[in-house]
């Protein structure tokens, strides 16, 4: 937990104290509502199973821009002068805000703290006078890295890719890229290292081998591994999945596809899974379907909190205040007993139009207020006992007899044949989806005890 408010050489957001629970009957927009830190929720404090980390990109570099229009906000800190005269004033920025809103983590792409500079080494030096100051101002706050990652992406050089581009010098400036990273991690502590594929992916198959890419993109991510282990990284390591945008084939294409790879590979002992909210959705998928892949897989690693609009079918990236997503996301993540070392990033932006200072302090405490009511709600629904009892009377036929022995490796096909013929037709039980979701509704709007 942060342990005091940072304020750098300027304060940027001077109309701010340090954001504070008032509980349910405030009417403050710049206070919390239900997130109270220290609360114990099933056994552990909201701060311990939320694990809250404000983003670096999004918070502190998006101004707005999208396909028709330039950015709508103009951040103070970006009028500081040369491009390191900017960064360290972002930095300040970034520190004021995260320390000021509560949040005990924050992540980055290494382009959002320092610039590129004109080669390897010179963006190498920049990227290392921010990781020194950022390692004072983490002392000074009490202020964790949850973790750090490369942009991959946003260069010319990775239009076709990074790890997995046909050109050995763009996959070689992408392993400079991340060693880079990787050494601002550790020194910063981060307890996670994220790989993010962005362009590794491909557009036709005319011009493409995606085996040997795919075979390219384990061995990258090994590479990556042993530098890291080998330097005193003892964290994890995830991949986060995304089906498209801007690659049209995309293969880190949903959590099933990164867990069958990092299996595949050999990965799965290092490496776990990084899942984005809007990048689910997207795939065709629910956000809970997401985490309970991985949490079956045991390679539940950490979220992207955010939401995408059902009416756009890109990453919008919204602040995430869905509460019936928030409480079957708190459900998964319940009963796989946290996220380790993982947490819940705020990977969202402010919409366009949001061009106050402060909205950026609402669409935090907003999100924050919406996952610990999912994670008090989950937790009423979990001692209610009434939809866990309904799972588990479905698969009740699994538990003993032939059921168990199935389960267990015991059977061959035609044991199958043999009870089927003796048992006769299969009995139409219900699956009891409405009366669920009407308990599910229930307990979620159920005024508190």
């Amino acid at each position: 937990m942060t342990t005091q408010v940072f304020v750098g050489e300027k304060v940027f957001f001077p109309f701010i104290d340090k954001v504070q629970y008032e509980g349910p009957d405030s009417d403050n927009p710049l206070a919390f509502k239900v997130y109270d830190a220290t609360r114990v929720v099933a056994g552990k404090p909201m701060a311990e199973w939320l694990r809250f980390s404000t983003c670096y990109w999004h918070s502190f570099t998006a101004g707005g821009q999208d396909p028709f229009g330039v950015d709508t906000r103009v951040f103070p800190w970006d009028a500081a002068g040369d491009e390191m005269a900017c960064a360290y004033a972002r930095q300040d920025a970034a520190f004021e805000f995260i320390s000021k809103l509560g949040t005990p983590f924050y992540c980055f792409h290494d382009r959002d703290v320092a610039p590129e500079g004109d080669c390897v080494a010179a963006s190498e030096a920049n990227l290392e006078k921010l990781v020194a100051r950022a390692k004072d101002l983490q002392r000074e706050t009490g202020i964790q890295l949850l973790w750090g990652t490369a942009n991959l992406f946003g260069h010319p050089r990775y239009m076709n890719g990074a790890a997995t581009n046909p050109d050995f010098t763009a996959l070689a400036n992408a392993g400079a890229q991340v060693k880079a990273a990787l050494d601002a991690t550790i020194a910063l502590g981060g307890a996670n290292y994220v790989f993010w594929g962005g362009r590794e992916g491909y557009a036709s198959l005319l011009n493409t081998q995606p085996g040997r890419e795919i075979e390219h993109l384990a061995r990258f991510l090994a590479m990556a591994r042993d530098y890291g282990r080998a330097n005193g990284f003892t964290g994890t390591f995830l991949v986060e999945p995304k089906p498209m945008e801007p690659m049209k084939h995309q293969y880190d294409f949903d959590a099933q596809t990164v867990i069958g790879f990092l299996r595949h590979f050999g990965l799965d002992g290092d490496f776990m899974v990084n899942v984005e909210a809007n990048h689910a959705t997207l795939a065709g998928h629910a956000f809970a379907h997401e985490l309970q892949m991985c949490a079956d897989a045991k390679l539940l690693g950490s979220i992207d909190a955010n939401r995408g609009d059902p009416q756009n079918g890109w990453d919008t990236d919204q602040f995430p205040m869905d509460i019936n997503d928030a409480v079957q996301a708190m459900i998964v993540v319940l009963r796989a007993g946290g996220l380790g070392n993982g947490g819940f990033n705020f990977d969202a932006k402010l919409r366009r139009e949001s061009v106050d200072p402060e909205d950026l302090f609402v669409g935090h405490i907003g999100a924050m207020d919406s996952f610990a009511r999912g994670l008090i709600i989950a937790d009423r629904i979990e001692r209610d006992g009434r939809i866990g009892q309904r799972l588990a009377a479905g698969y009740a036929s699994f538990d003993e007899g032939v059921g168990a022995k199935f389960e267990s490796g015991e059977l061959r096909l035609t044991d199958l044949r043999d009870f089927a013929a003796a048992n006769g037709e299969v009995p139409m039980l219900s699956g009891k989806q409405e009366l669920l979701e009407n308990i599910l509704g229930d307990l979620m709007f159920r005024p508190s005890k």
